[in-house]
């Protein structure tokens, strides 16, 4: 039952993360104005409050659920997926200070900085993209080593 419970918990926490990262694509836009901002803002907030429950989920996962710590350390598709979310999580560094700055600004960023956060937030995408794809080979046993 337990390995019931985290695979489901994990899998909600990064249909989460999914969920967010598209929505502030979506909504950081040249034009957008302070409020959209604020809303910006606190939604990274619980994108990052996502991300670290992922994580912690993640490895509880592998460490105690039905496969086991040996399983998943022998895996190279593994090691890809935490691979890639660490560089995501890098990767979405630039935004949150930014969202940050223009929040303490108090005025609305200028089309060059939404653009250099578009950047961060496309290249987050399309990386995110990846971690389901890693993560269906490594329960179908490809990679071990």
């Amino acid at each position: 039952m337990l390995d019931l419970v985290l695979a489901i918990v994990h899998h909600l926490l990064v249909f989460g993360l999914a969920g967010i990262l598209f929505a502030e694509l979506m909504m950081v836009r040249p034009g957008m104005d302070l409020a959209t901002v604020g809303r910006v803002a606190r939604m990274d907030l619980v994108y990052g409050a996502f991300a670290g429950l992922v994580i912690v989920v993640g490895l509880v996962r592998a460490g105690m659920a039905a496969k086991g710590w040996a399983y998943y350390s022998h895996n190279a598709f593994f090691w890809a997926k935490l691979a890639v979310f660490l560089l995501v999580g890098l990767l979405s560094a630039p935004p949150t200070i930014a969202f940050i700055r223009w929040r303490k600004a108090g005025a609305a960023p200028d089309s060059a900085q939404v653009s250099r956060v578009r950047r961060f937030l496309h290249a987050e995408v399309a990386l995110f993209a990846l971690l389901p794809i890693f993560a269906a080979a490594m329960a179908r046993g490809y990679g071990q080593f």
